[in-house]
């Protein structure tokens, strides 16, 4: 295949994955390192670190949509978030130390454990702890100091290591150790990842693992063809939809595995 019209197809599935993302509400990151790595034949460490970096302007848009609608603990955020930022440079270079065989099984396993924790959220959404609808006592000085320096290390390594946003991990932290709110912990979630992707994209960038003109490719794609499926969420049954947000990082997992 010609360069020109290989670009042009990468661009063109992205942006049909971005329509399929947007439709059901989301992430997808684990396909998009499926997809490049197996159908395209990128290498495993530059799918990573570009599925990485693409979430620092694809989570932008949504974090922002969170802070005005009132949904985003500022404080909470940012201080997980910089501790986040600094486990996912760490996990960047984890990632660069791996073999590529191995590294691939590795994030196929935690797309699959992302799976169940979507799986544990959704379909056990009637428990108190993920139906919460006002936040309780916020943590108090060490104690909260501590909690965000032990959840953004530890989702900041799994971000950078794997490639991922760590939306359930993130997520289920700030519900069972910050005591948030279902719609604060997702607003906040979003905040969080963008620093972890930015400094896990830069600890690939000087790892030598990141094409910035992949990266343009697929962020375009993804963010515009996100952007016309999210239009259509309402038109899907809400059974579809919970069932399509577990199957996606699944389907990915099993395409890394045996593509």
């Amino acid at each position: 295949m010609k360069k020109g019209s290989r670009i042009m197809l990468i661009a063109l599935v992205m942006f049909f994955l971005g329509l399929l993302l947007g439709f059901v509400g989301a992430g997808g990151a684990g396909v998009v390192i499926a997809v490049l790595t197996v159908v395209f034949g990128i290498p495993i460490h530059t799918a990573l670190g570009t599925s990485l970096s693409a979430m620092i302007f694809t989570t932008l848009s949504g974090a922002y949509s969170h802070f005005r609608e009132g949904n985003v603990e500022m404080k909470n955020g940012i201080a997980v978030g910089v501790f986040g930022a600094i486990g996912a440079f760490i996990g960047s270079q984890i990632a660069s130390g791996l073999p590529a065989k191995d590294l691939k099984w590795l994030t196929a396993c935690m797309l699959f454990l992302s799976a169940i924790l979507l799986w544990l959220k959704i379909f056990f959404a009637s428990k108190e702890i993920f139906s919460r609808i006002e936040s309780k006592s916020a943590l108090v000085r060490w104690k909260f100091w501590v909690t965000a320096c032990g959840l953004g290390i530890f989702t900041g390594i799994l971000s950078g290591t794997f490639g991922i946003g760590a939306t359930p991990f993130i997520q289920i932290g700030l519900l069972v150790f910050f005591n948030m709110s279902i719609h604060q912990s997702a607003g906040t979630t979003m905040l969080i990842i963008i620093p972890i992707a930015l400094l896990g994209g830069l600890g690939y960038l000087t790892a030598g693992y990141l094409d910035v003109s992949l990266l343009l490719k697929v962020t375009i794609g993804l963010m515009i063809g996100a952007y016309v499926g999210a239009k259509f969420t309402k038109r899907l049954k809400p059974s579809i939809l919970k069932v399509s947000m577990v199957s996606i990082p699944i389907f990915g997992g099993v395409l890394l595995l045996f593509g």
